[in-house]
């Protein structure tokens, strides 16, 4: 057996044997290995995005997905944990534009124009791009990394255009202008997602219009945007509202721009909230998502006063046009002020969206983009709600439903310039009174059959201009022969992922559409595409990968994105492979810091997990954040306990060494027939522990298996049965002493099994530097503990056989509780030396027994004697194996000792009888809450316990 160091250093370990996993292909999954006897597990990364780096919530996730995929190759299984990176569009492209401004290359992206700054983008993600999968690493992930994936490699790309194409052909991505989140920074429509909501100090500002058919009528309207007057179409009122029900049908006069005051009109609409401001309000349609579906319901016009960069347009008024926003608003403001219908300005604090990655508030703003009608609903739904597919907690099962119950269109298109761009092309063809379809088949430049369809499996569709309809073939709405009685515009738009069909539109004069796919669009796919998945491929002829892995057995990932990635996930799942991409979701809390705070680097709260791997070790990391992480719940971050799990790593590596140092062949048969009743003890612990670990994993529960491991191996193992079987190593029985060495050796090589999937650096270490992969085969943990098999726990028989009995535990259990109160009489005396103790017992006692209780009472001599007379108040500790004396004298200064526990009974007694005055008074009784109340009768219950126990004491010393 390989002598251990006297000390553990975690990072030269980690570096060797990460590099010696990778060496070894330790993580590569192998399809043609699955079989009905090596079953397949899969998990996909959820893809970080390309520009990110290491937080505690990736340490959170993937040590979890490391778990899981760890656990599963010691289950015997194939394993493959596909990892990849996001392209992340609009974070990428804003990091490299940042990048070029500073080094004075641009002032704008236009500077460079598209093609130049894509070739930038990828130049800085080639060099830059896969810092955190460098970084995964260094937490010890066993992902497959030479199937490592990108949203945008060739293949990847090639398939999300395919999937956009075939939806477009079906119906279900159109073209439309609608309200979306937009970003003045980056100049972009964001999702959802991408819109963080932060509490915002601002002003109410209330002014006041005049009712046009009631000259001296004013109403009062509360906004927090004034700069928005100018957009404004009506004011409404809730018609359930009695002060303001009559004036509905009637006008106000907007106030701004002052060159064009109109009349608006008062429309009746339930949206208005009676309570906020003066139950009056400002309606802007073009500026306000709930605003512009008033403006739906009631027909009013949409009057956009902003450029996309945030500026007020001329549409604003000569006063405000040119001015940004913010500077527009006070503007406004001074404005009204000068109008006299100022009325008042309050502080107001709210909550506003900000572009998560542009870090400005976000604009509400009607934009033209692409939209998809999400496909496959109805599975997608059942799947989850029949509990086919589960949820872990399985409240999320609810959200899902009810999200999916209402769904909304998808916004697909943003308008960046890095991404996957939206494989359409358009041209406007205007035909002149009496040109037939004919002539727009001809200026199309396409191939066309008899019929009016386009040839080679192109996606067309032809959109009028007048009406914005889509019209269909083959005629496309008017007559082929007759041809169109006046001039008519259309827009033709060709949908195609063939590059010769490209090159032919563009021939003809189409025109690429600029947008790119949202991120989210690519990713829906990620657990499919990822597996060399091709659209046209059946099933059965898909690649041995998608054939052995899909669908994948988890997915972990955090509640905020259930709906922007999960969700969509499951849909593309039926919609292409129909079936489940996975099939059990965990869902991990957000860790907070100690004060219950989100974390964030504008709050100084979130420590680098690197330097938390320099200072503690990955595996101690990994430890502490699984040991305060409940299913599902938040987490509430505290570095001790990583330093806990430091800790923890340094007791493994001792009681190892304790092993080392005892010397004897590794791995020896236990002879049930020379087991103590110690060894008997920690076998039927160590079993339960096995049953208690194995459940917990099997149903997610992280938390309770690290607590169960930390109680098993630190408290049961090391602190009872590790100085328990003092009694045998020390003693002169060979044949004991060896058959505890190989209870020693099983204990610790099951144990170092159940740690693995937790800490697989030192466990790794431990396990070839004991010798515990020496003449086990290849692929039973001879080459790594990884896929050394996962423990098992001793069915009946086994006990059985080896005499272990449900008693054999409790003789033990009775020992340590002797121990336990002998050690709390010492205590309670302030006595920290070896003393003699006396055991009157109860029951026979094996001359094994009596030599463990010695050595954990640390007592010089422990006195057997069935006949012990003690003198007058010697303390004693009832126990079940008898009664356990201490006598003191000689111990303490009886007189000292007696002024101190007469100091601490009267702190005790003027404790008690302050909470005794409060439980008597009766309005006290009645005014808190029964919680409180309940609080303070168990103050006075341990108060009185305190009490006791001093009074005895103070009687033992008389």
């Amino acid at each position: 057996m390989p002598e251990l160091s006297k000390t553990y250093t975690p990072a030269e370990a980690e570096e060797r044997w990460y590099l010696r996993w990778l060496d070894d292909k330790c993580f590569e999954a192998d399809p043609a290995r699955v079989s009905e006897k090596r079953p397949a597990y899969s998990i996909v990364i959820p893809p970080p995005n390309v520009t990110g780096i290491l937080t505690l919530g990736h340490v959170l996730n993937n040590t979890i997905q490391d778990i899981l995929s760890r656990r599963a190759r010691m289950l015997g299984k194939e394993v493959l944990w596909l990892p990849g990176t996001d392209h992340a569009g609009i974070a990428t492209q804003n990091v490299v534009e940042k990048n070029l401004k500073k080094l004075g290359e641009i002032k704008h992206r236009d500077d460079l124009g598209r093609e130049k700054l894509v070739e930038k983008i990828w130049e800085w993600k080639n060099d830059k791009g896969g810092i955190i999968i460098q970084q995964l690493k260094k937490l010890g992930a066993s992902c497959d990394w030479s199937r490592e994936r990108f949203t945008m490699d060739e293949e990847y790309s090639r398939g999300v255009q395919k999937v956009f194409v075939d939806l477009y052909k079906k119906g279900l991505i159109y073209r439309g202008k609608r309200m979306v989140n937009w970003c003045p920074a980056s100049l972009t429509a964001i999702s959802d997602e991408e819109v963080e909501m932060r509490e915002q100090r601002g002003f109410l500002y209330y002014f006041k219009v005049e009712v046009v058919e009631e000259p001296g009528t004013f109403l009062t309207i509360a906004t927090t945007r004034p700069e928005t007057i100018p957009g404004d179409t009506a004011i409404a009122v809730n018609p359930k509202d009695p002060r303001y029900a009559q004036l509905i049908g009637k006008h106000v006069r907007r106030l701004l721009p002052l060159e064009n005051q109109a009349a608006i009109p008062i429309v009746g609409d339930e949206h208005v909230d009676f309570e906020f401001g003066t139950g009056v309000l400002k309606v802007t349609p073009a500026h306000d998502k709930n605003d512009f579906e008033i403006g739906l319901r009631h027909g009013l016009e949409v009057i956009d006063i902003m450029h996309p960069n945030g500026v007020m347009n001329e549409l604003a008024g000569m006063d405000l046009a040119g001015m940004e926003r913010f500077e527009a608003r006070k503007k406004a403001v001074e404005m009204l002020r000068e109008l006299g219908s100022l009325d008042k300005e309050e502080p107001y604090q709210n909550k506003v969206g900000y572009s998560e990655r542009g870090g400005v508030p976000i604009e509400p703003r009607l934009s033209e983009q692409w939209f998809l009608k999400y496909p496959s609903q109805e599975a997608s739904r059942e799947v989850v709600a029949k509990g086919e597919m589960k949820f872990y907690p399985d409240r999320w099962a609810k959200v899902y439903d009810h999200w999916m119950g209402n769904l909304q269109d998808w916004c697909i298109s943003r308008q960046l310039w890095w991404g996957h761009r939206v494989p359409v092309w358009s041209k406007r063809i205007v035909l002149k009174p009496a040109e037939t379809a004919a002539e727009l088949f001809a200026w199309s430049g396409l191939d066309w059959t008899p019929e009016g369809h386009a040839k080679a499996g192109r996606v067309v569709r032809v959109i009028r201009e007048s009406d914005r309809e889509e019209v269909s073939h083959p005629s496309f709405g008017f007559e082929t022969k007759g041809g169109v009685e006046e001039e008519q515009a259309f827009t033709l738009f060709v949908a195609t992922t063939e590059e010769d069909q490209a090159i032919h539109l563009e021939h003809h004069g189409f025109v690429q559409d600029a947008d790119v796919l949202d991120t989210w669009f690519s990713s829906w796919l990620w657990p499919f595409a990822t597996m060399g998945w091709e659209m046209e491929s059946a099933k059965e002829d898909a690649t041995p990968t998608l054939k052995a892995f899909y669908p994948t057995t988890d997915l972990v990932t955090g509640p905020d994105i259930i709906f922007f990635w999960v969700a969509r996930m499951i849909m593309a799942g039926y919609e292409y492979m129909g079936e489940m991409p996975f099939k059990n979701v965990y869902y991990t809390g957000i860790i907070r810091d100690k004060q219950g705070r989100k974390m964030s680097k504008s709050l100084g709260n979130s420590p680098d997990p690197l330097d938390l791997i320099a200072n503690f070790g990955a595996d101690a990391l990994r430890f502490g954040i699984m040991r305060s992480a409940p299913l599902g719940q938040d987490i509430l971050f505290d570095e001790k306990n990583v330093e806990l799990g430091r800790n923890f790593c340094t007791k493994l590596w001792n009681a190892a060494r304790f092993r080392q140092m005892q010397g004897g062949e590794m791995e020896g048969e236990i002879n049930s027939a020379l087991l103590s009743s110690d060894d008997k003890w920690i076998l039927l612990r160590l079993n339960a522990a096995i049953r208690e670990v194995t459940l917990a994993l099997e149903e997610y529960r992280f938390s309770d298996a690290t607590q169960t491991l930390y109680r098993f191996f630190w408290s049961e193992y090391c602190d009872w049965y590790v100085e328990a079987s003092k009694a045998v190593l020390q003693g002169s029985d060979a044949k004991r002493k060896a058959n505890t060495l190989s209870v020693i050796d099983h204990v610790l090589g099951q144990t170092l099994r159940l740690f693995h999937p937790f800490m697989p650096f030192i466990t790794e270490e431990l396990w070839h530097g004991m010798g515990f992969a020496e003449d086990m085969p290849e692929e039973q943990g001879g080459r790594s503990i990884m896929f050394a098999p996962w423990p098992k726990p001793f069915d009946e028989d086994e006990l059985a056989h080896m005499g272990l009995l449900p008693e054999d535990e409790q003789i033990a259990a009775n020992k340590y509780e002797v121990v336990n109160l002998g050690r709390g009489l010492k205590s309670s005396f302030n006595i920290n030396k070896k003393v003699r103790f006396v055991l009157k017992p109860s029951v026979d006692l094996a001359a094994h027994d009596v030599e463990v209780l010695r050595i954990l009472l640390n007592a010089e001599p422990l006195d057997v004697d069935p006949k012990f007379e003690p003198g007058k108040g010697t303390p004693v500790a009832i126990t079940t194996m008898g009664e356990l004396f201490l006598p003191l004298e000689g111990l303490i200064d009886a007189s000292a000792e007696r002024e101190r526990l007469t100091k601490e009974l009267a702190k005790v007694e003027s404790e008690l009888a302050k909470v005794q005055a409060k439980l008597a008074d009766e309005n006290f009784a009645a005014k808190v809450p029964a919680k409180v109340l309940e609080e303070h009768r168990q103050r006075e219950t341990d108060w009185l316990e305190k009490k006791a126990k001093l009074v005895g004491m103070l009687e033992a010393l008389s």
